[in-house]
């Protein structure tokens, strides 16, 4: 993240900061990890402290199906029910002690507002378009867009239709961009697939000095809390500072490519504590003479693969339709399908977009996940004639 800064400020932090009427303003820390991790600093109209009334919790903790996985899995993405709240159409599939994925295909704009008081948040837009309105300014979004919201962050999301889906995930550490990519500043060095131009921060919008009753929904700990405040939460004046949501598109990430398949980690786009997220984008293709674009059989054995397939047609895979999740396991060799390395062969671009999640310890999967599930995945593999597609080169 780089330093950023809306509204007004005063020109010394932690210090009298008055209106043109000569009322005070209220300071507000916003960061993580204590005082060591990035932060930003707030500026109310009114004390962001002002509780009416909290009210007892509704659990959302998941459904733990299975607890222990080894089988290859495929999820039928499109087949995830819609619902109208934010919310409630969030339903998590995959999960561990780190972060929890799922789908959301929410059918209207939040008439509350939200905040997760627990995790960071990483909404990835398959569909739909609409705007993010934060306490530090708005987003808007589209197609393709990575919304990163940091945990704390409150916010609603207006929307512009009723037909959205949304990736889903929720980690339990600050979500970053790969520390490979950036020098001992922080500035993202030149070889990086992205730079700080293709990274959007909120726009800064009048704040809202109003009183009387405003729903904050907070979750933490798989419950959430209906709080009651006595003032608008977007009431800042000004803020500054490195701790903020922003979006990135993943048609911003420029591929790394090279003369033979490159392993995973060159289309990594973010990382949280124990998982990475990459972006698999439009590119060439490998350009040694002999080269097999397909990737390698691999088995990744210290982390599960989890890949949710977003646009054009994905050259290593058999049968896959827009929207659906694979999970690779640790442990468990998986490569491309059956022809799929064969008619990779001499093909100079591809022009596939998904996103991939390894969690580096295994996922168990909930009870929403097996009402989607493809159970015959695990044997995609095999020679036989249904699952060997050949040479589409011609289609």
């Amino acid at each position: 993240m780089r330093y950023h800064q809306s509204g007004k400020i005063p020109q010394k932090r932690h210090t009298v900061f008055k209106s043109d009427n000569d009322k005070f303003y209220y300071e507000q820390l916003f960061g993580t990890e204590g005082f060591h991790g990035i932060s930003s600093l707030l500026y109310h109209i009114h004390r962001p402290t002002q509780i009416k009334s909290i009210s007892k919790p509704k659990d959302v903790t998941p459904k733990i199906a299975v607890d222990k996985n080894v089988t290859p899995r495929m999820f039928k993405g499109m087949n995830v029910t819609a619902e109208d709240d934010f919310l409630d159409s969030r339903k998590i599939l995959m999960l561990n002690n780190d972060l929890k994925m799922g789908l959301a295909k929410p059918k209207k704009s939040t008439d509350y507002f939200y905040k997760n008081a627990e995790c960071d948040e990483l909404l990835f837009i398959h569909e739909g378009s609409g705007t993010l309105k934060t306490f530090v300014g708005e987003l808007k979004f589209s197609v393709g867009d990575y919304l990163i919201i940091p945990r704390g962050t409150i916010y609603q999301v207006e929307l512009d239709t009723e037909k959205n889906v949304m990736l889903v995930l929720e980690a339990h550490s600050p979500i970053y961009t790969p520390k490979r990519y950036r020098n001992e500043f922080g500035q993202l060095l030149e070889h990086s697939p992205f730079c700080e131009r293709d990274i959007e921060a909120p726009t800064f919008v009048e704040p809202k000095d109003e009183q009387g009753e405003f729903l904050i929904k907070v979750k933490k700990e798989n419950q959430i809390w209906d709080f009651i405040y006595a003032t608008h939460p977007f009431d800042v004046v000004g803020w500054d500072g490195y701790f903020y949501p922003y979006k990135f598109n993943i048609k911003n990430f420029e591929p790394i490519t090279g003369r033979v398949h490159l392993p995973p980690p060159i289309h990594q786009n973010f990382e949280g504590h124990n998982f990475v997220v990459c972006s698999f984008v439009a590119r060439l293709y490998d350009y040694h003479p002999l080269a097999i674009p397909a990737p390698y059989n691999h088995s990744n054995i210290d982390s599960d693969e989890v890949l949710f397939y977003t646009e054009g047609d994905f050259m290593s895979r058999n049968h896959i339709d827009l929207m659906d999740f694979t999970l690779h396991p640790g442990g468990i060799v998986h490569g491309p399908h059956p022809g799929a390395m064969e008619r990779s062969i001499g093909k100079k671009f591809t022009e596939e977009y998904a996103v991939m999640v390894d969690p580096f310890r295994p996922l168990k999967l909930t009870e929403e996940a097996l009402k989607v599930e493809d159970k015959t995945y695990y044997a995609s593999w095999l020679e036989t004639p249904e699952n060997h597609l050949g040479d589409r080169s011609q289609e």
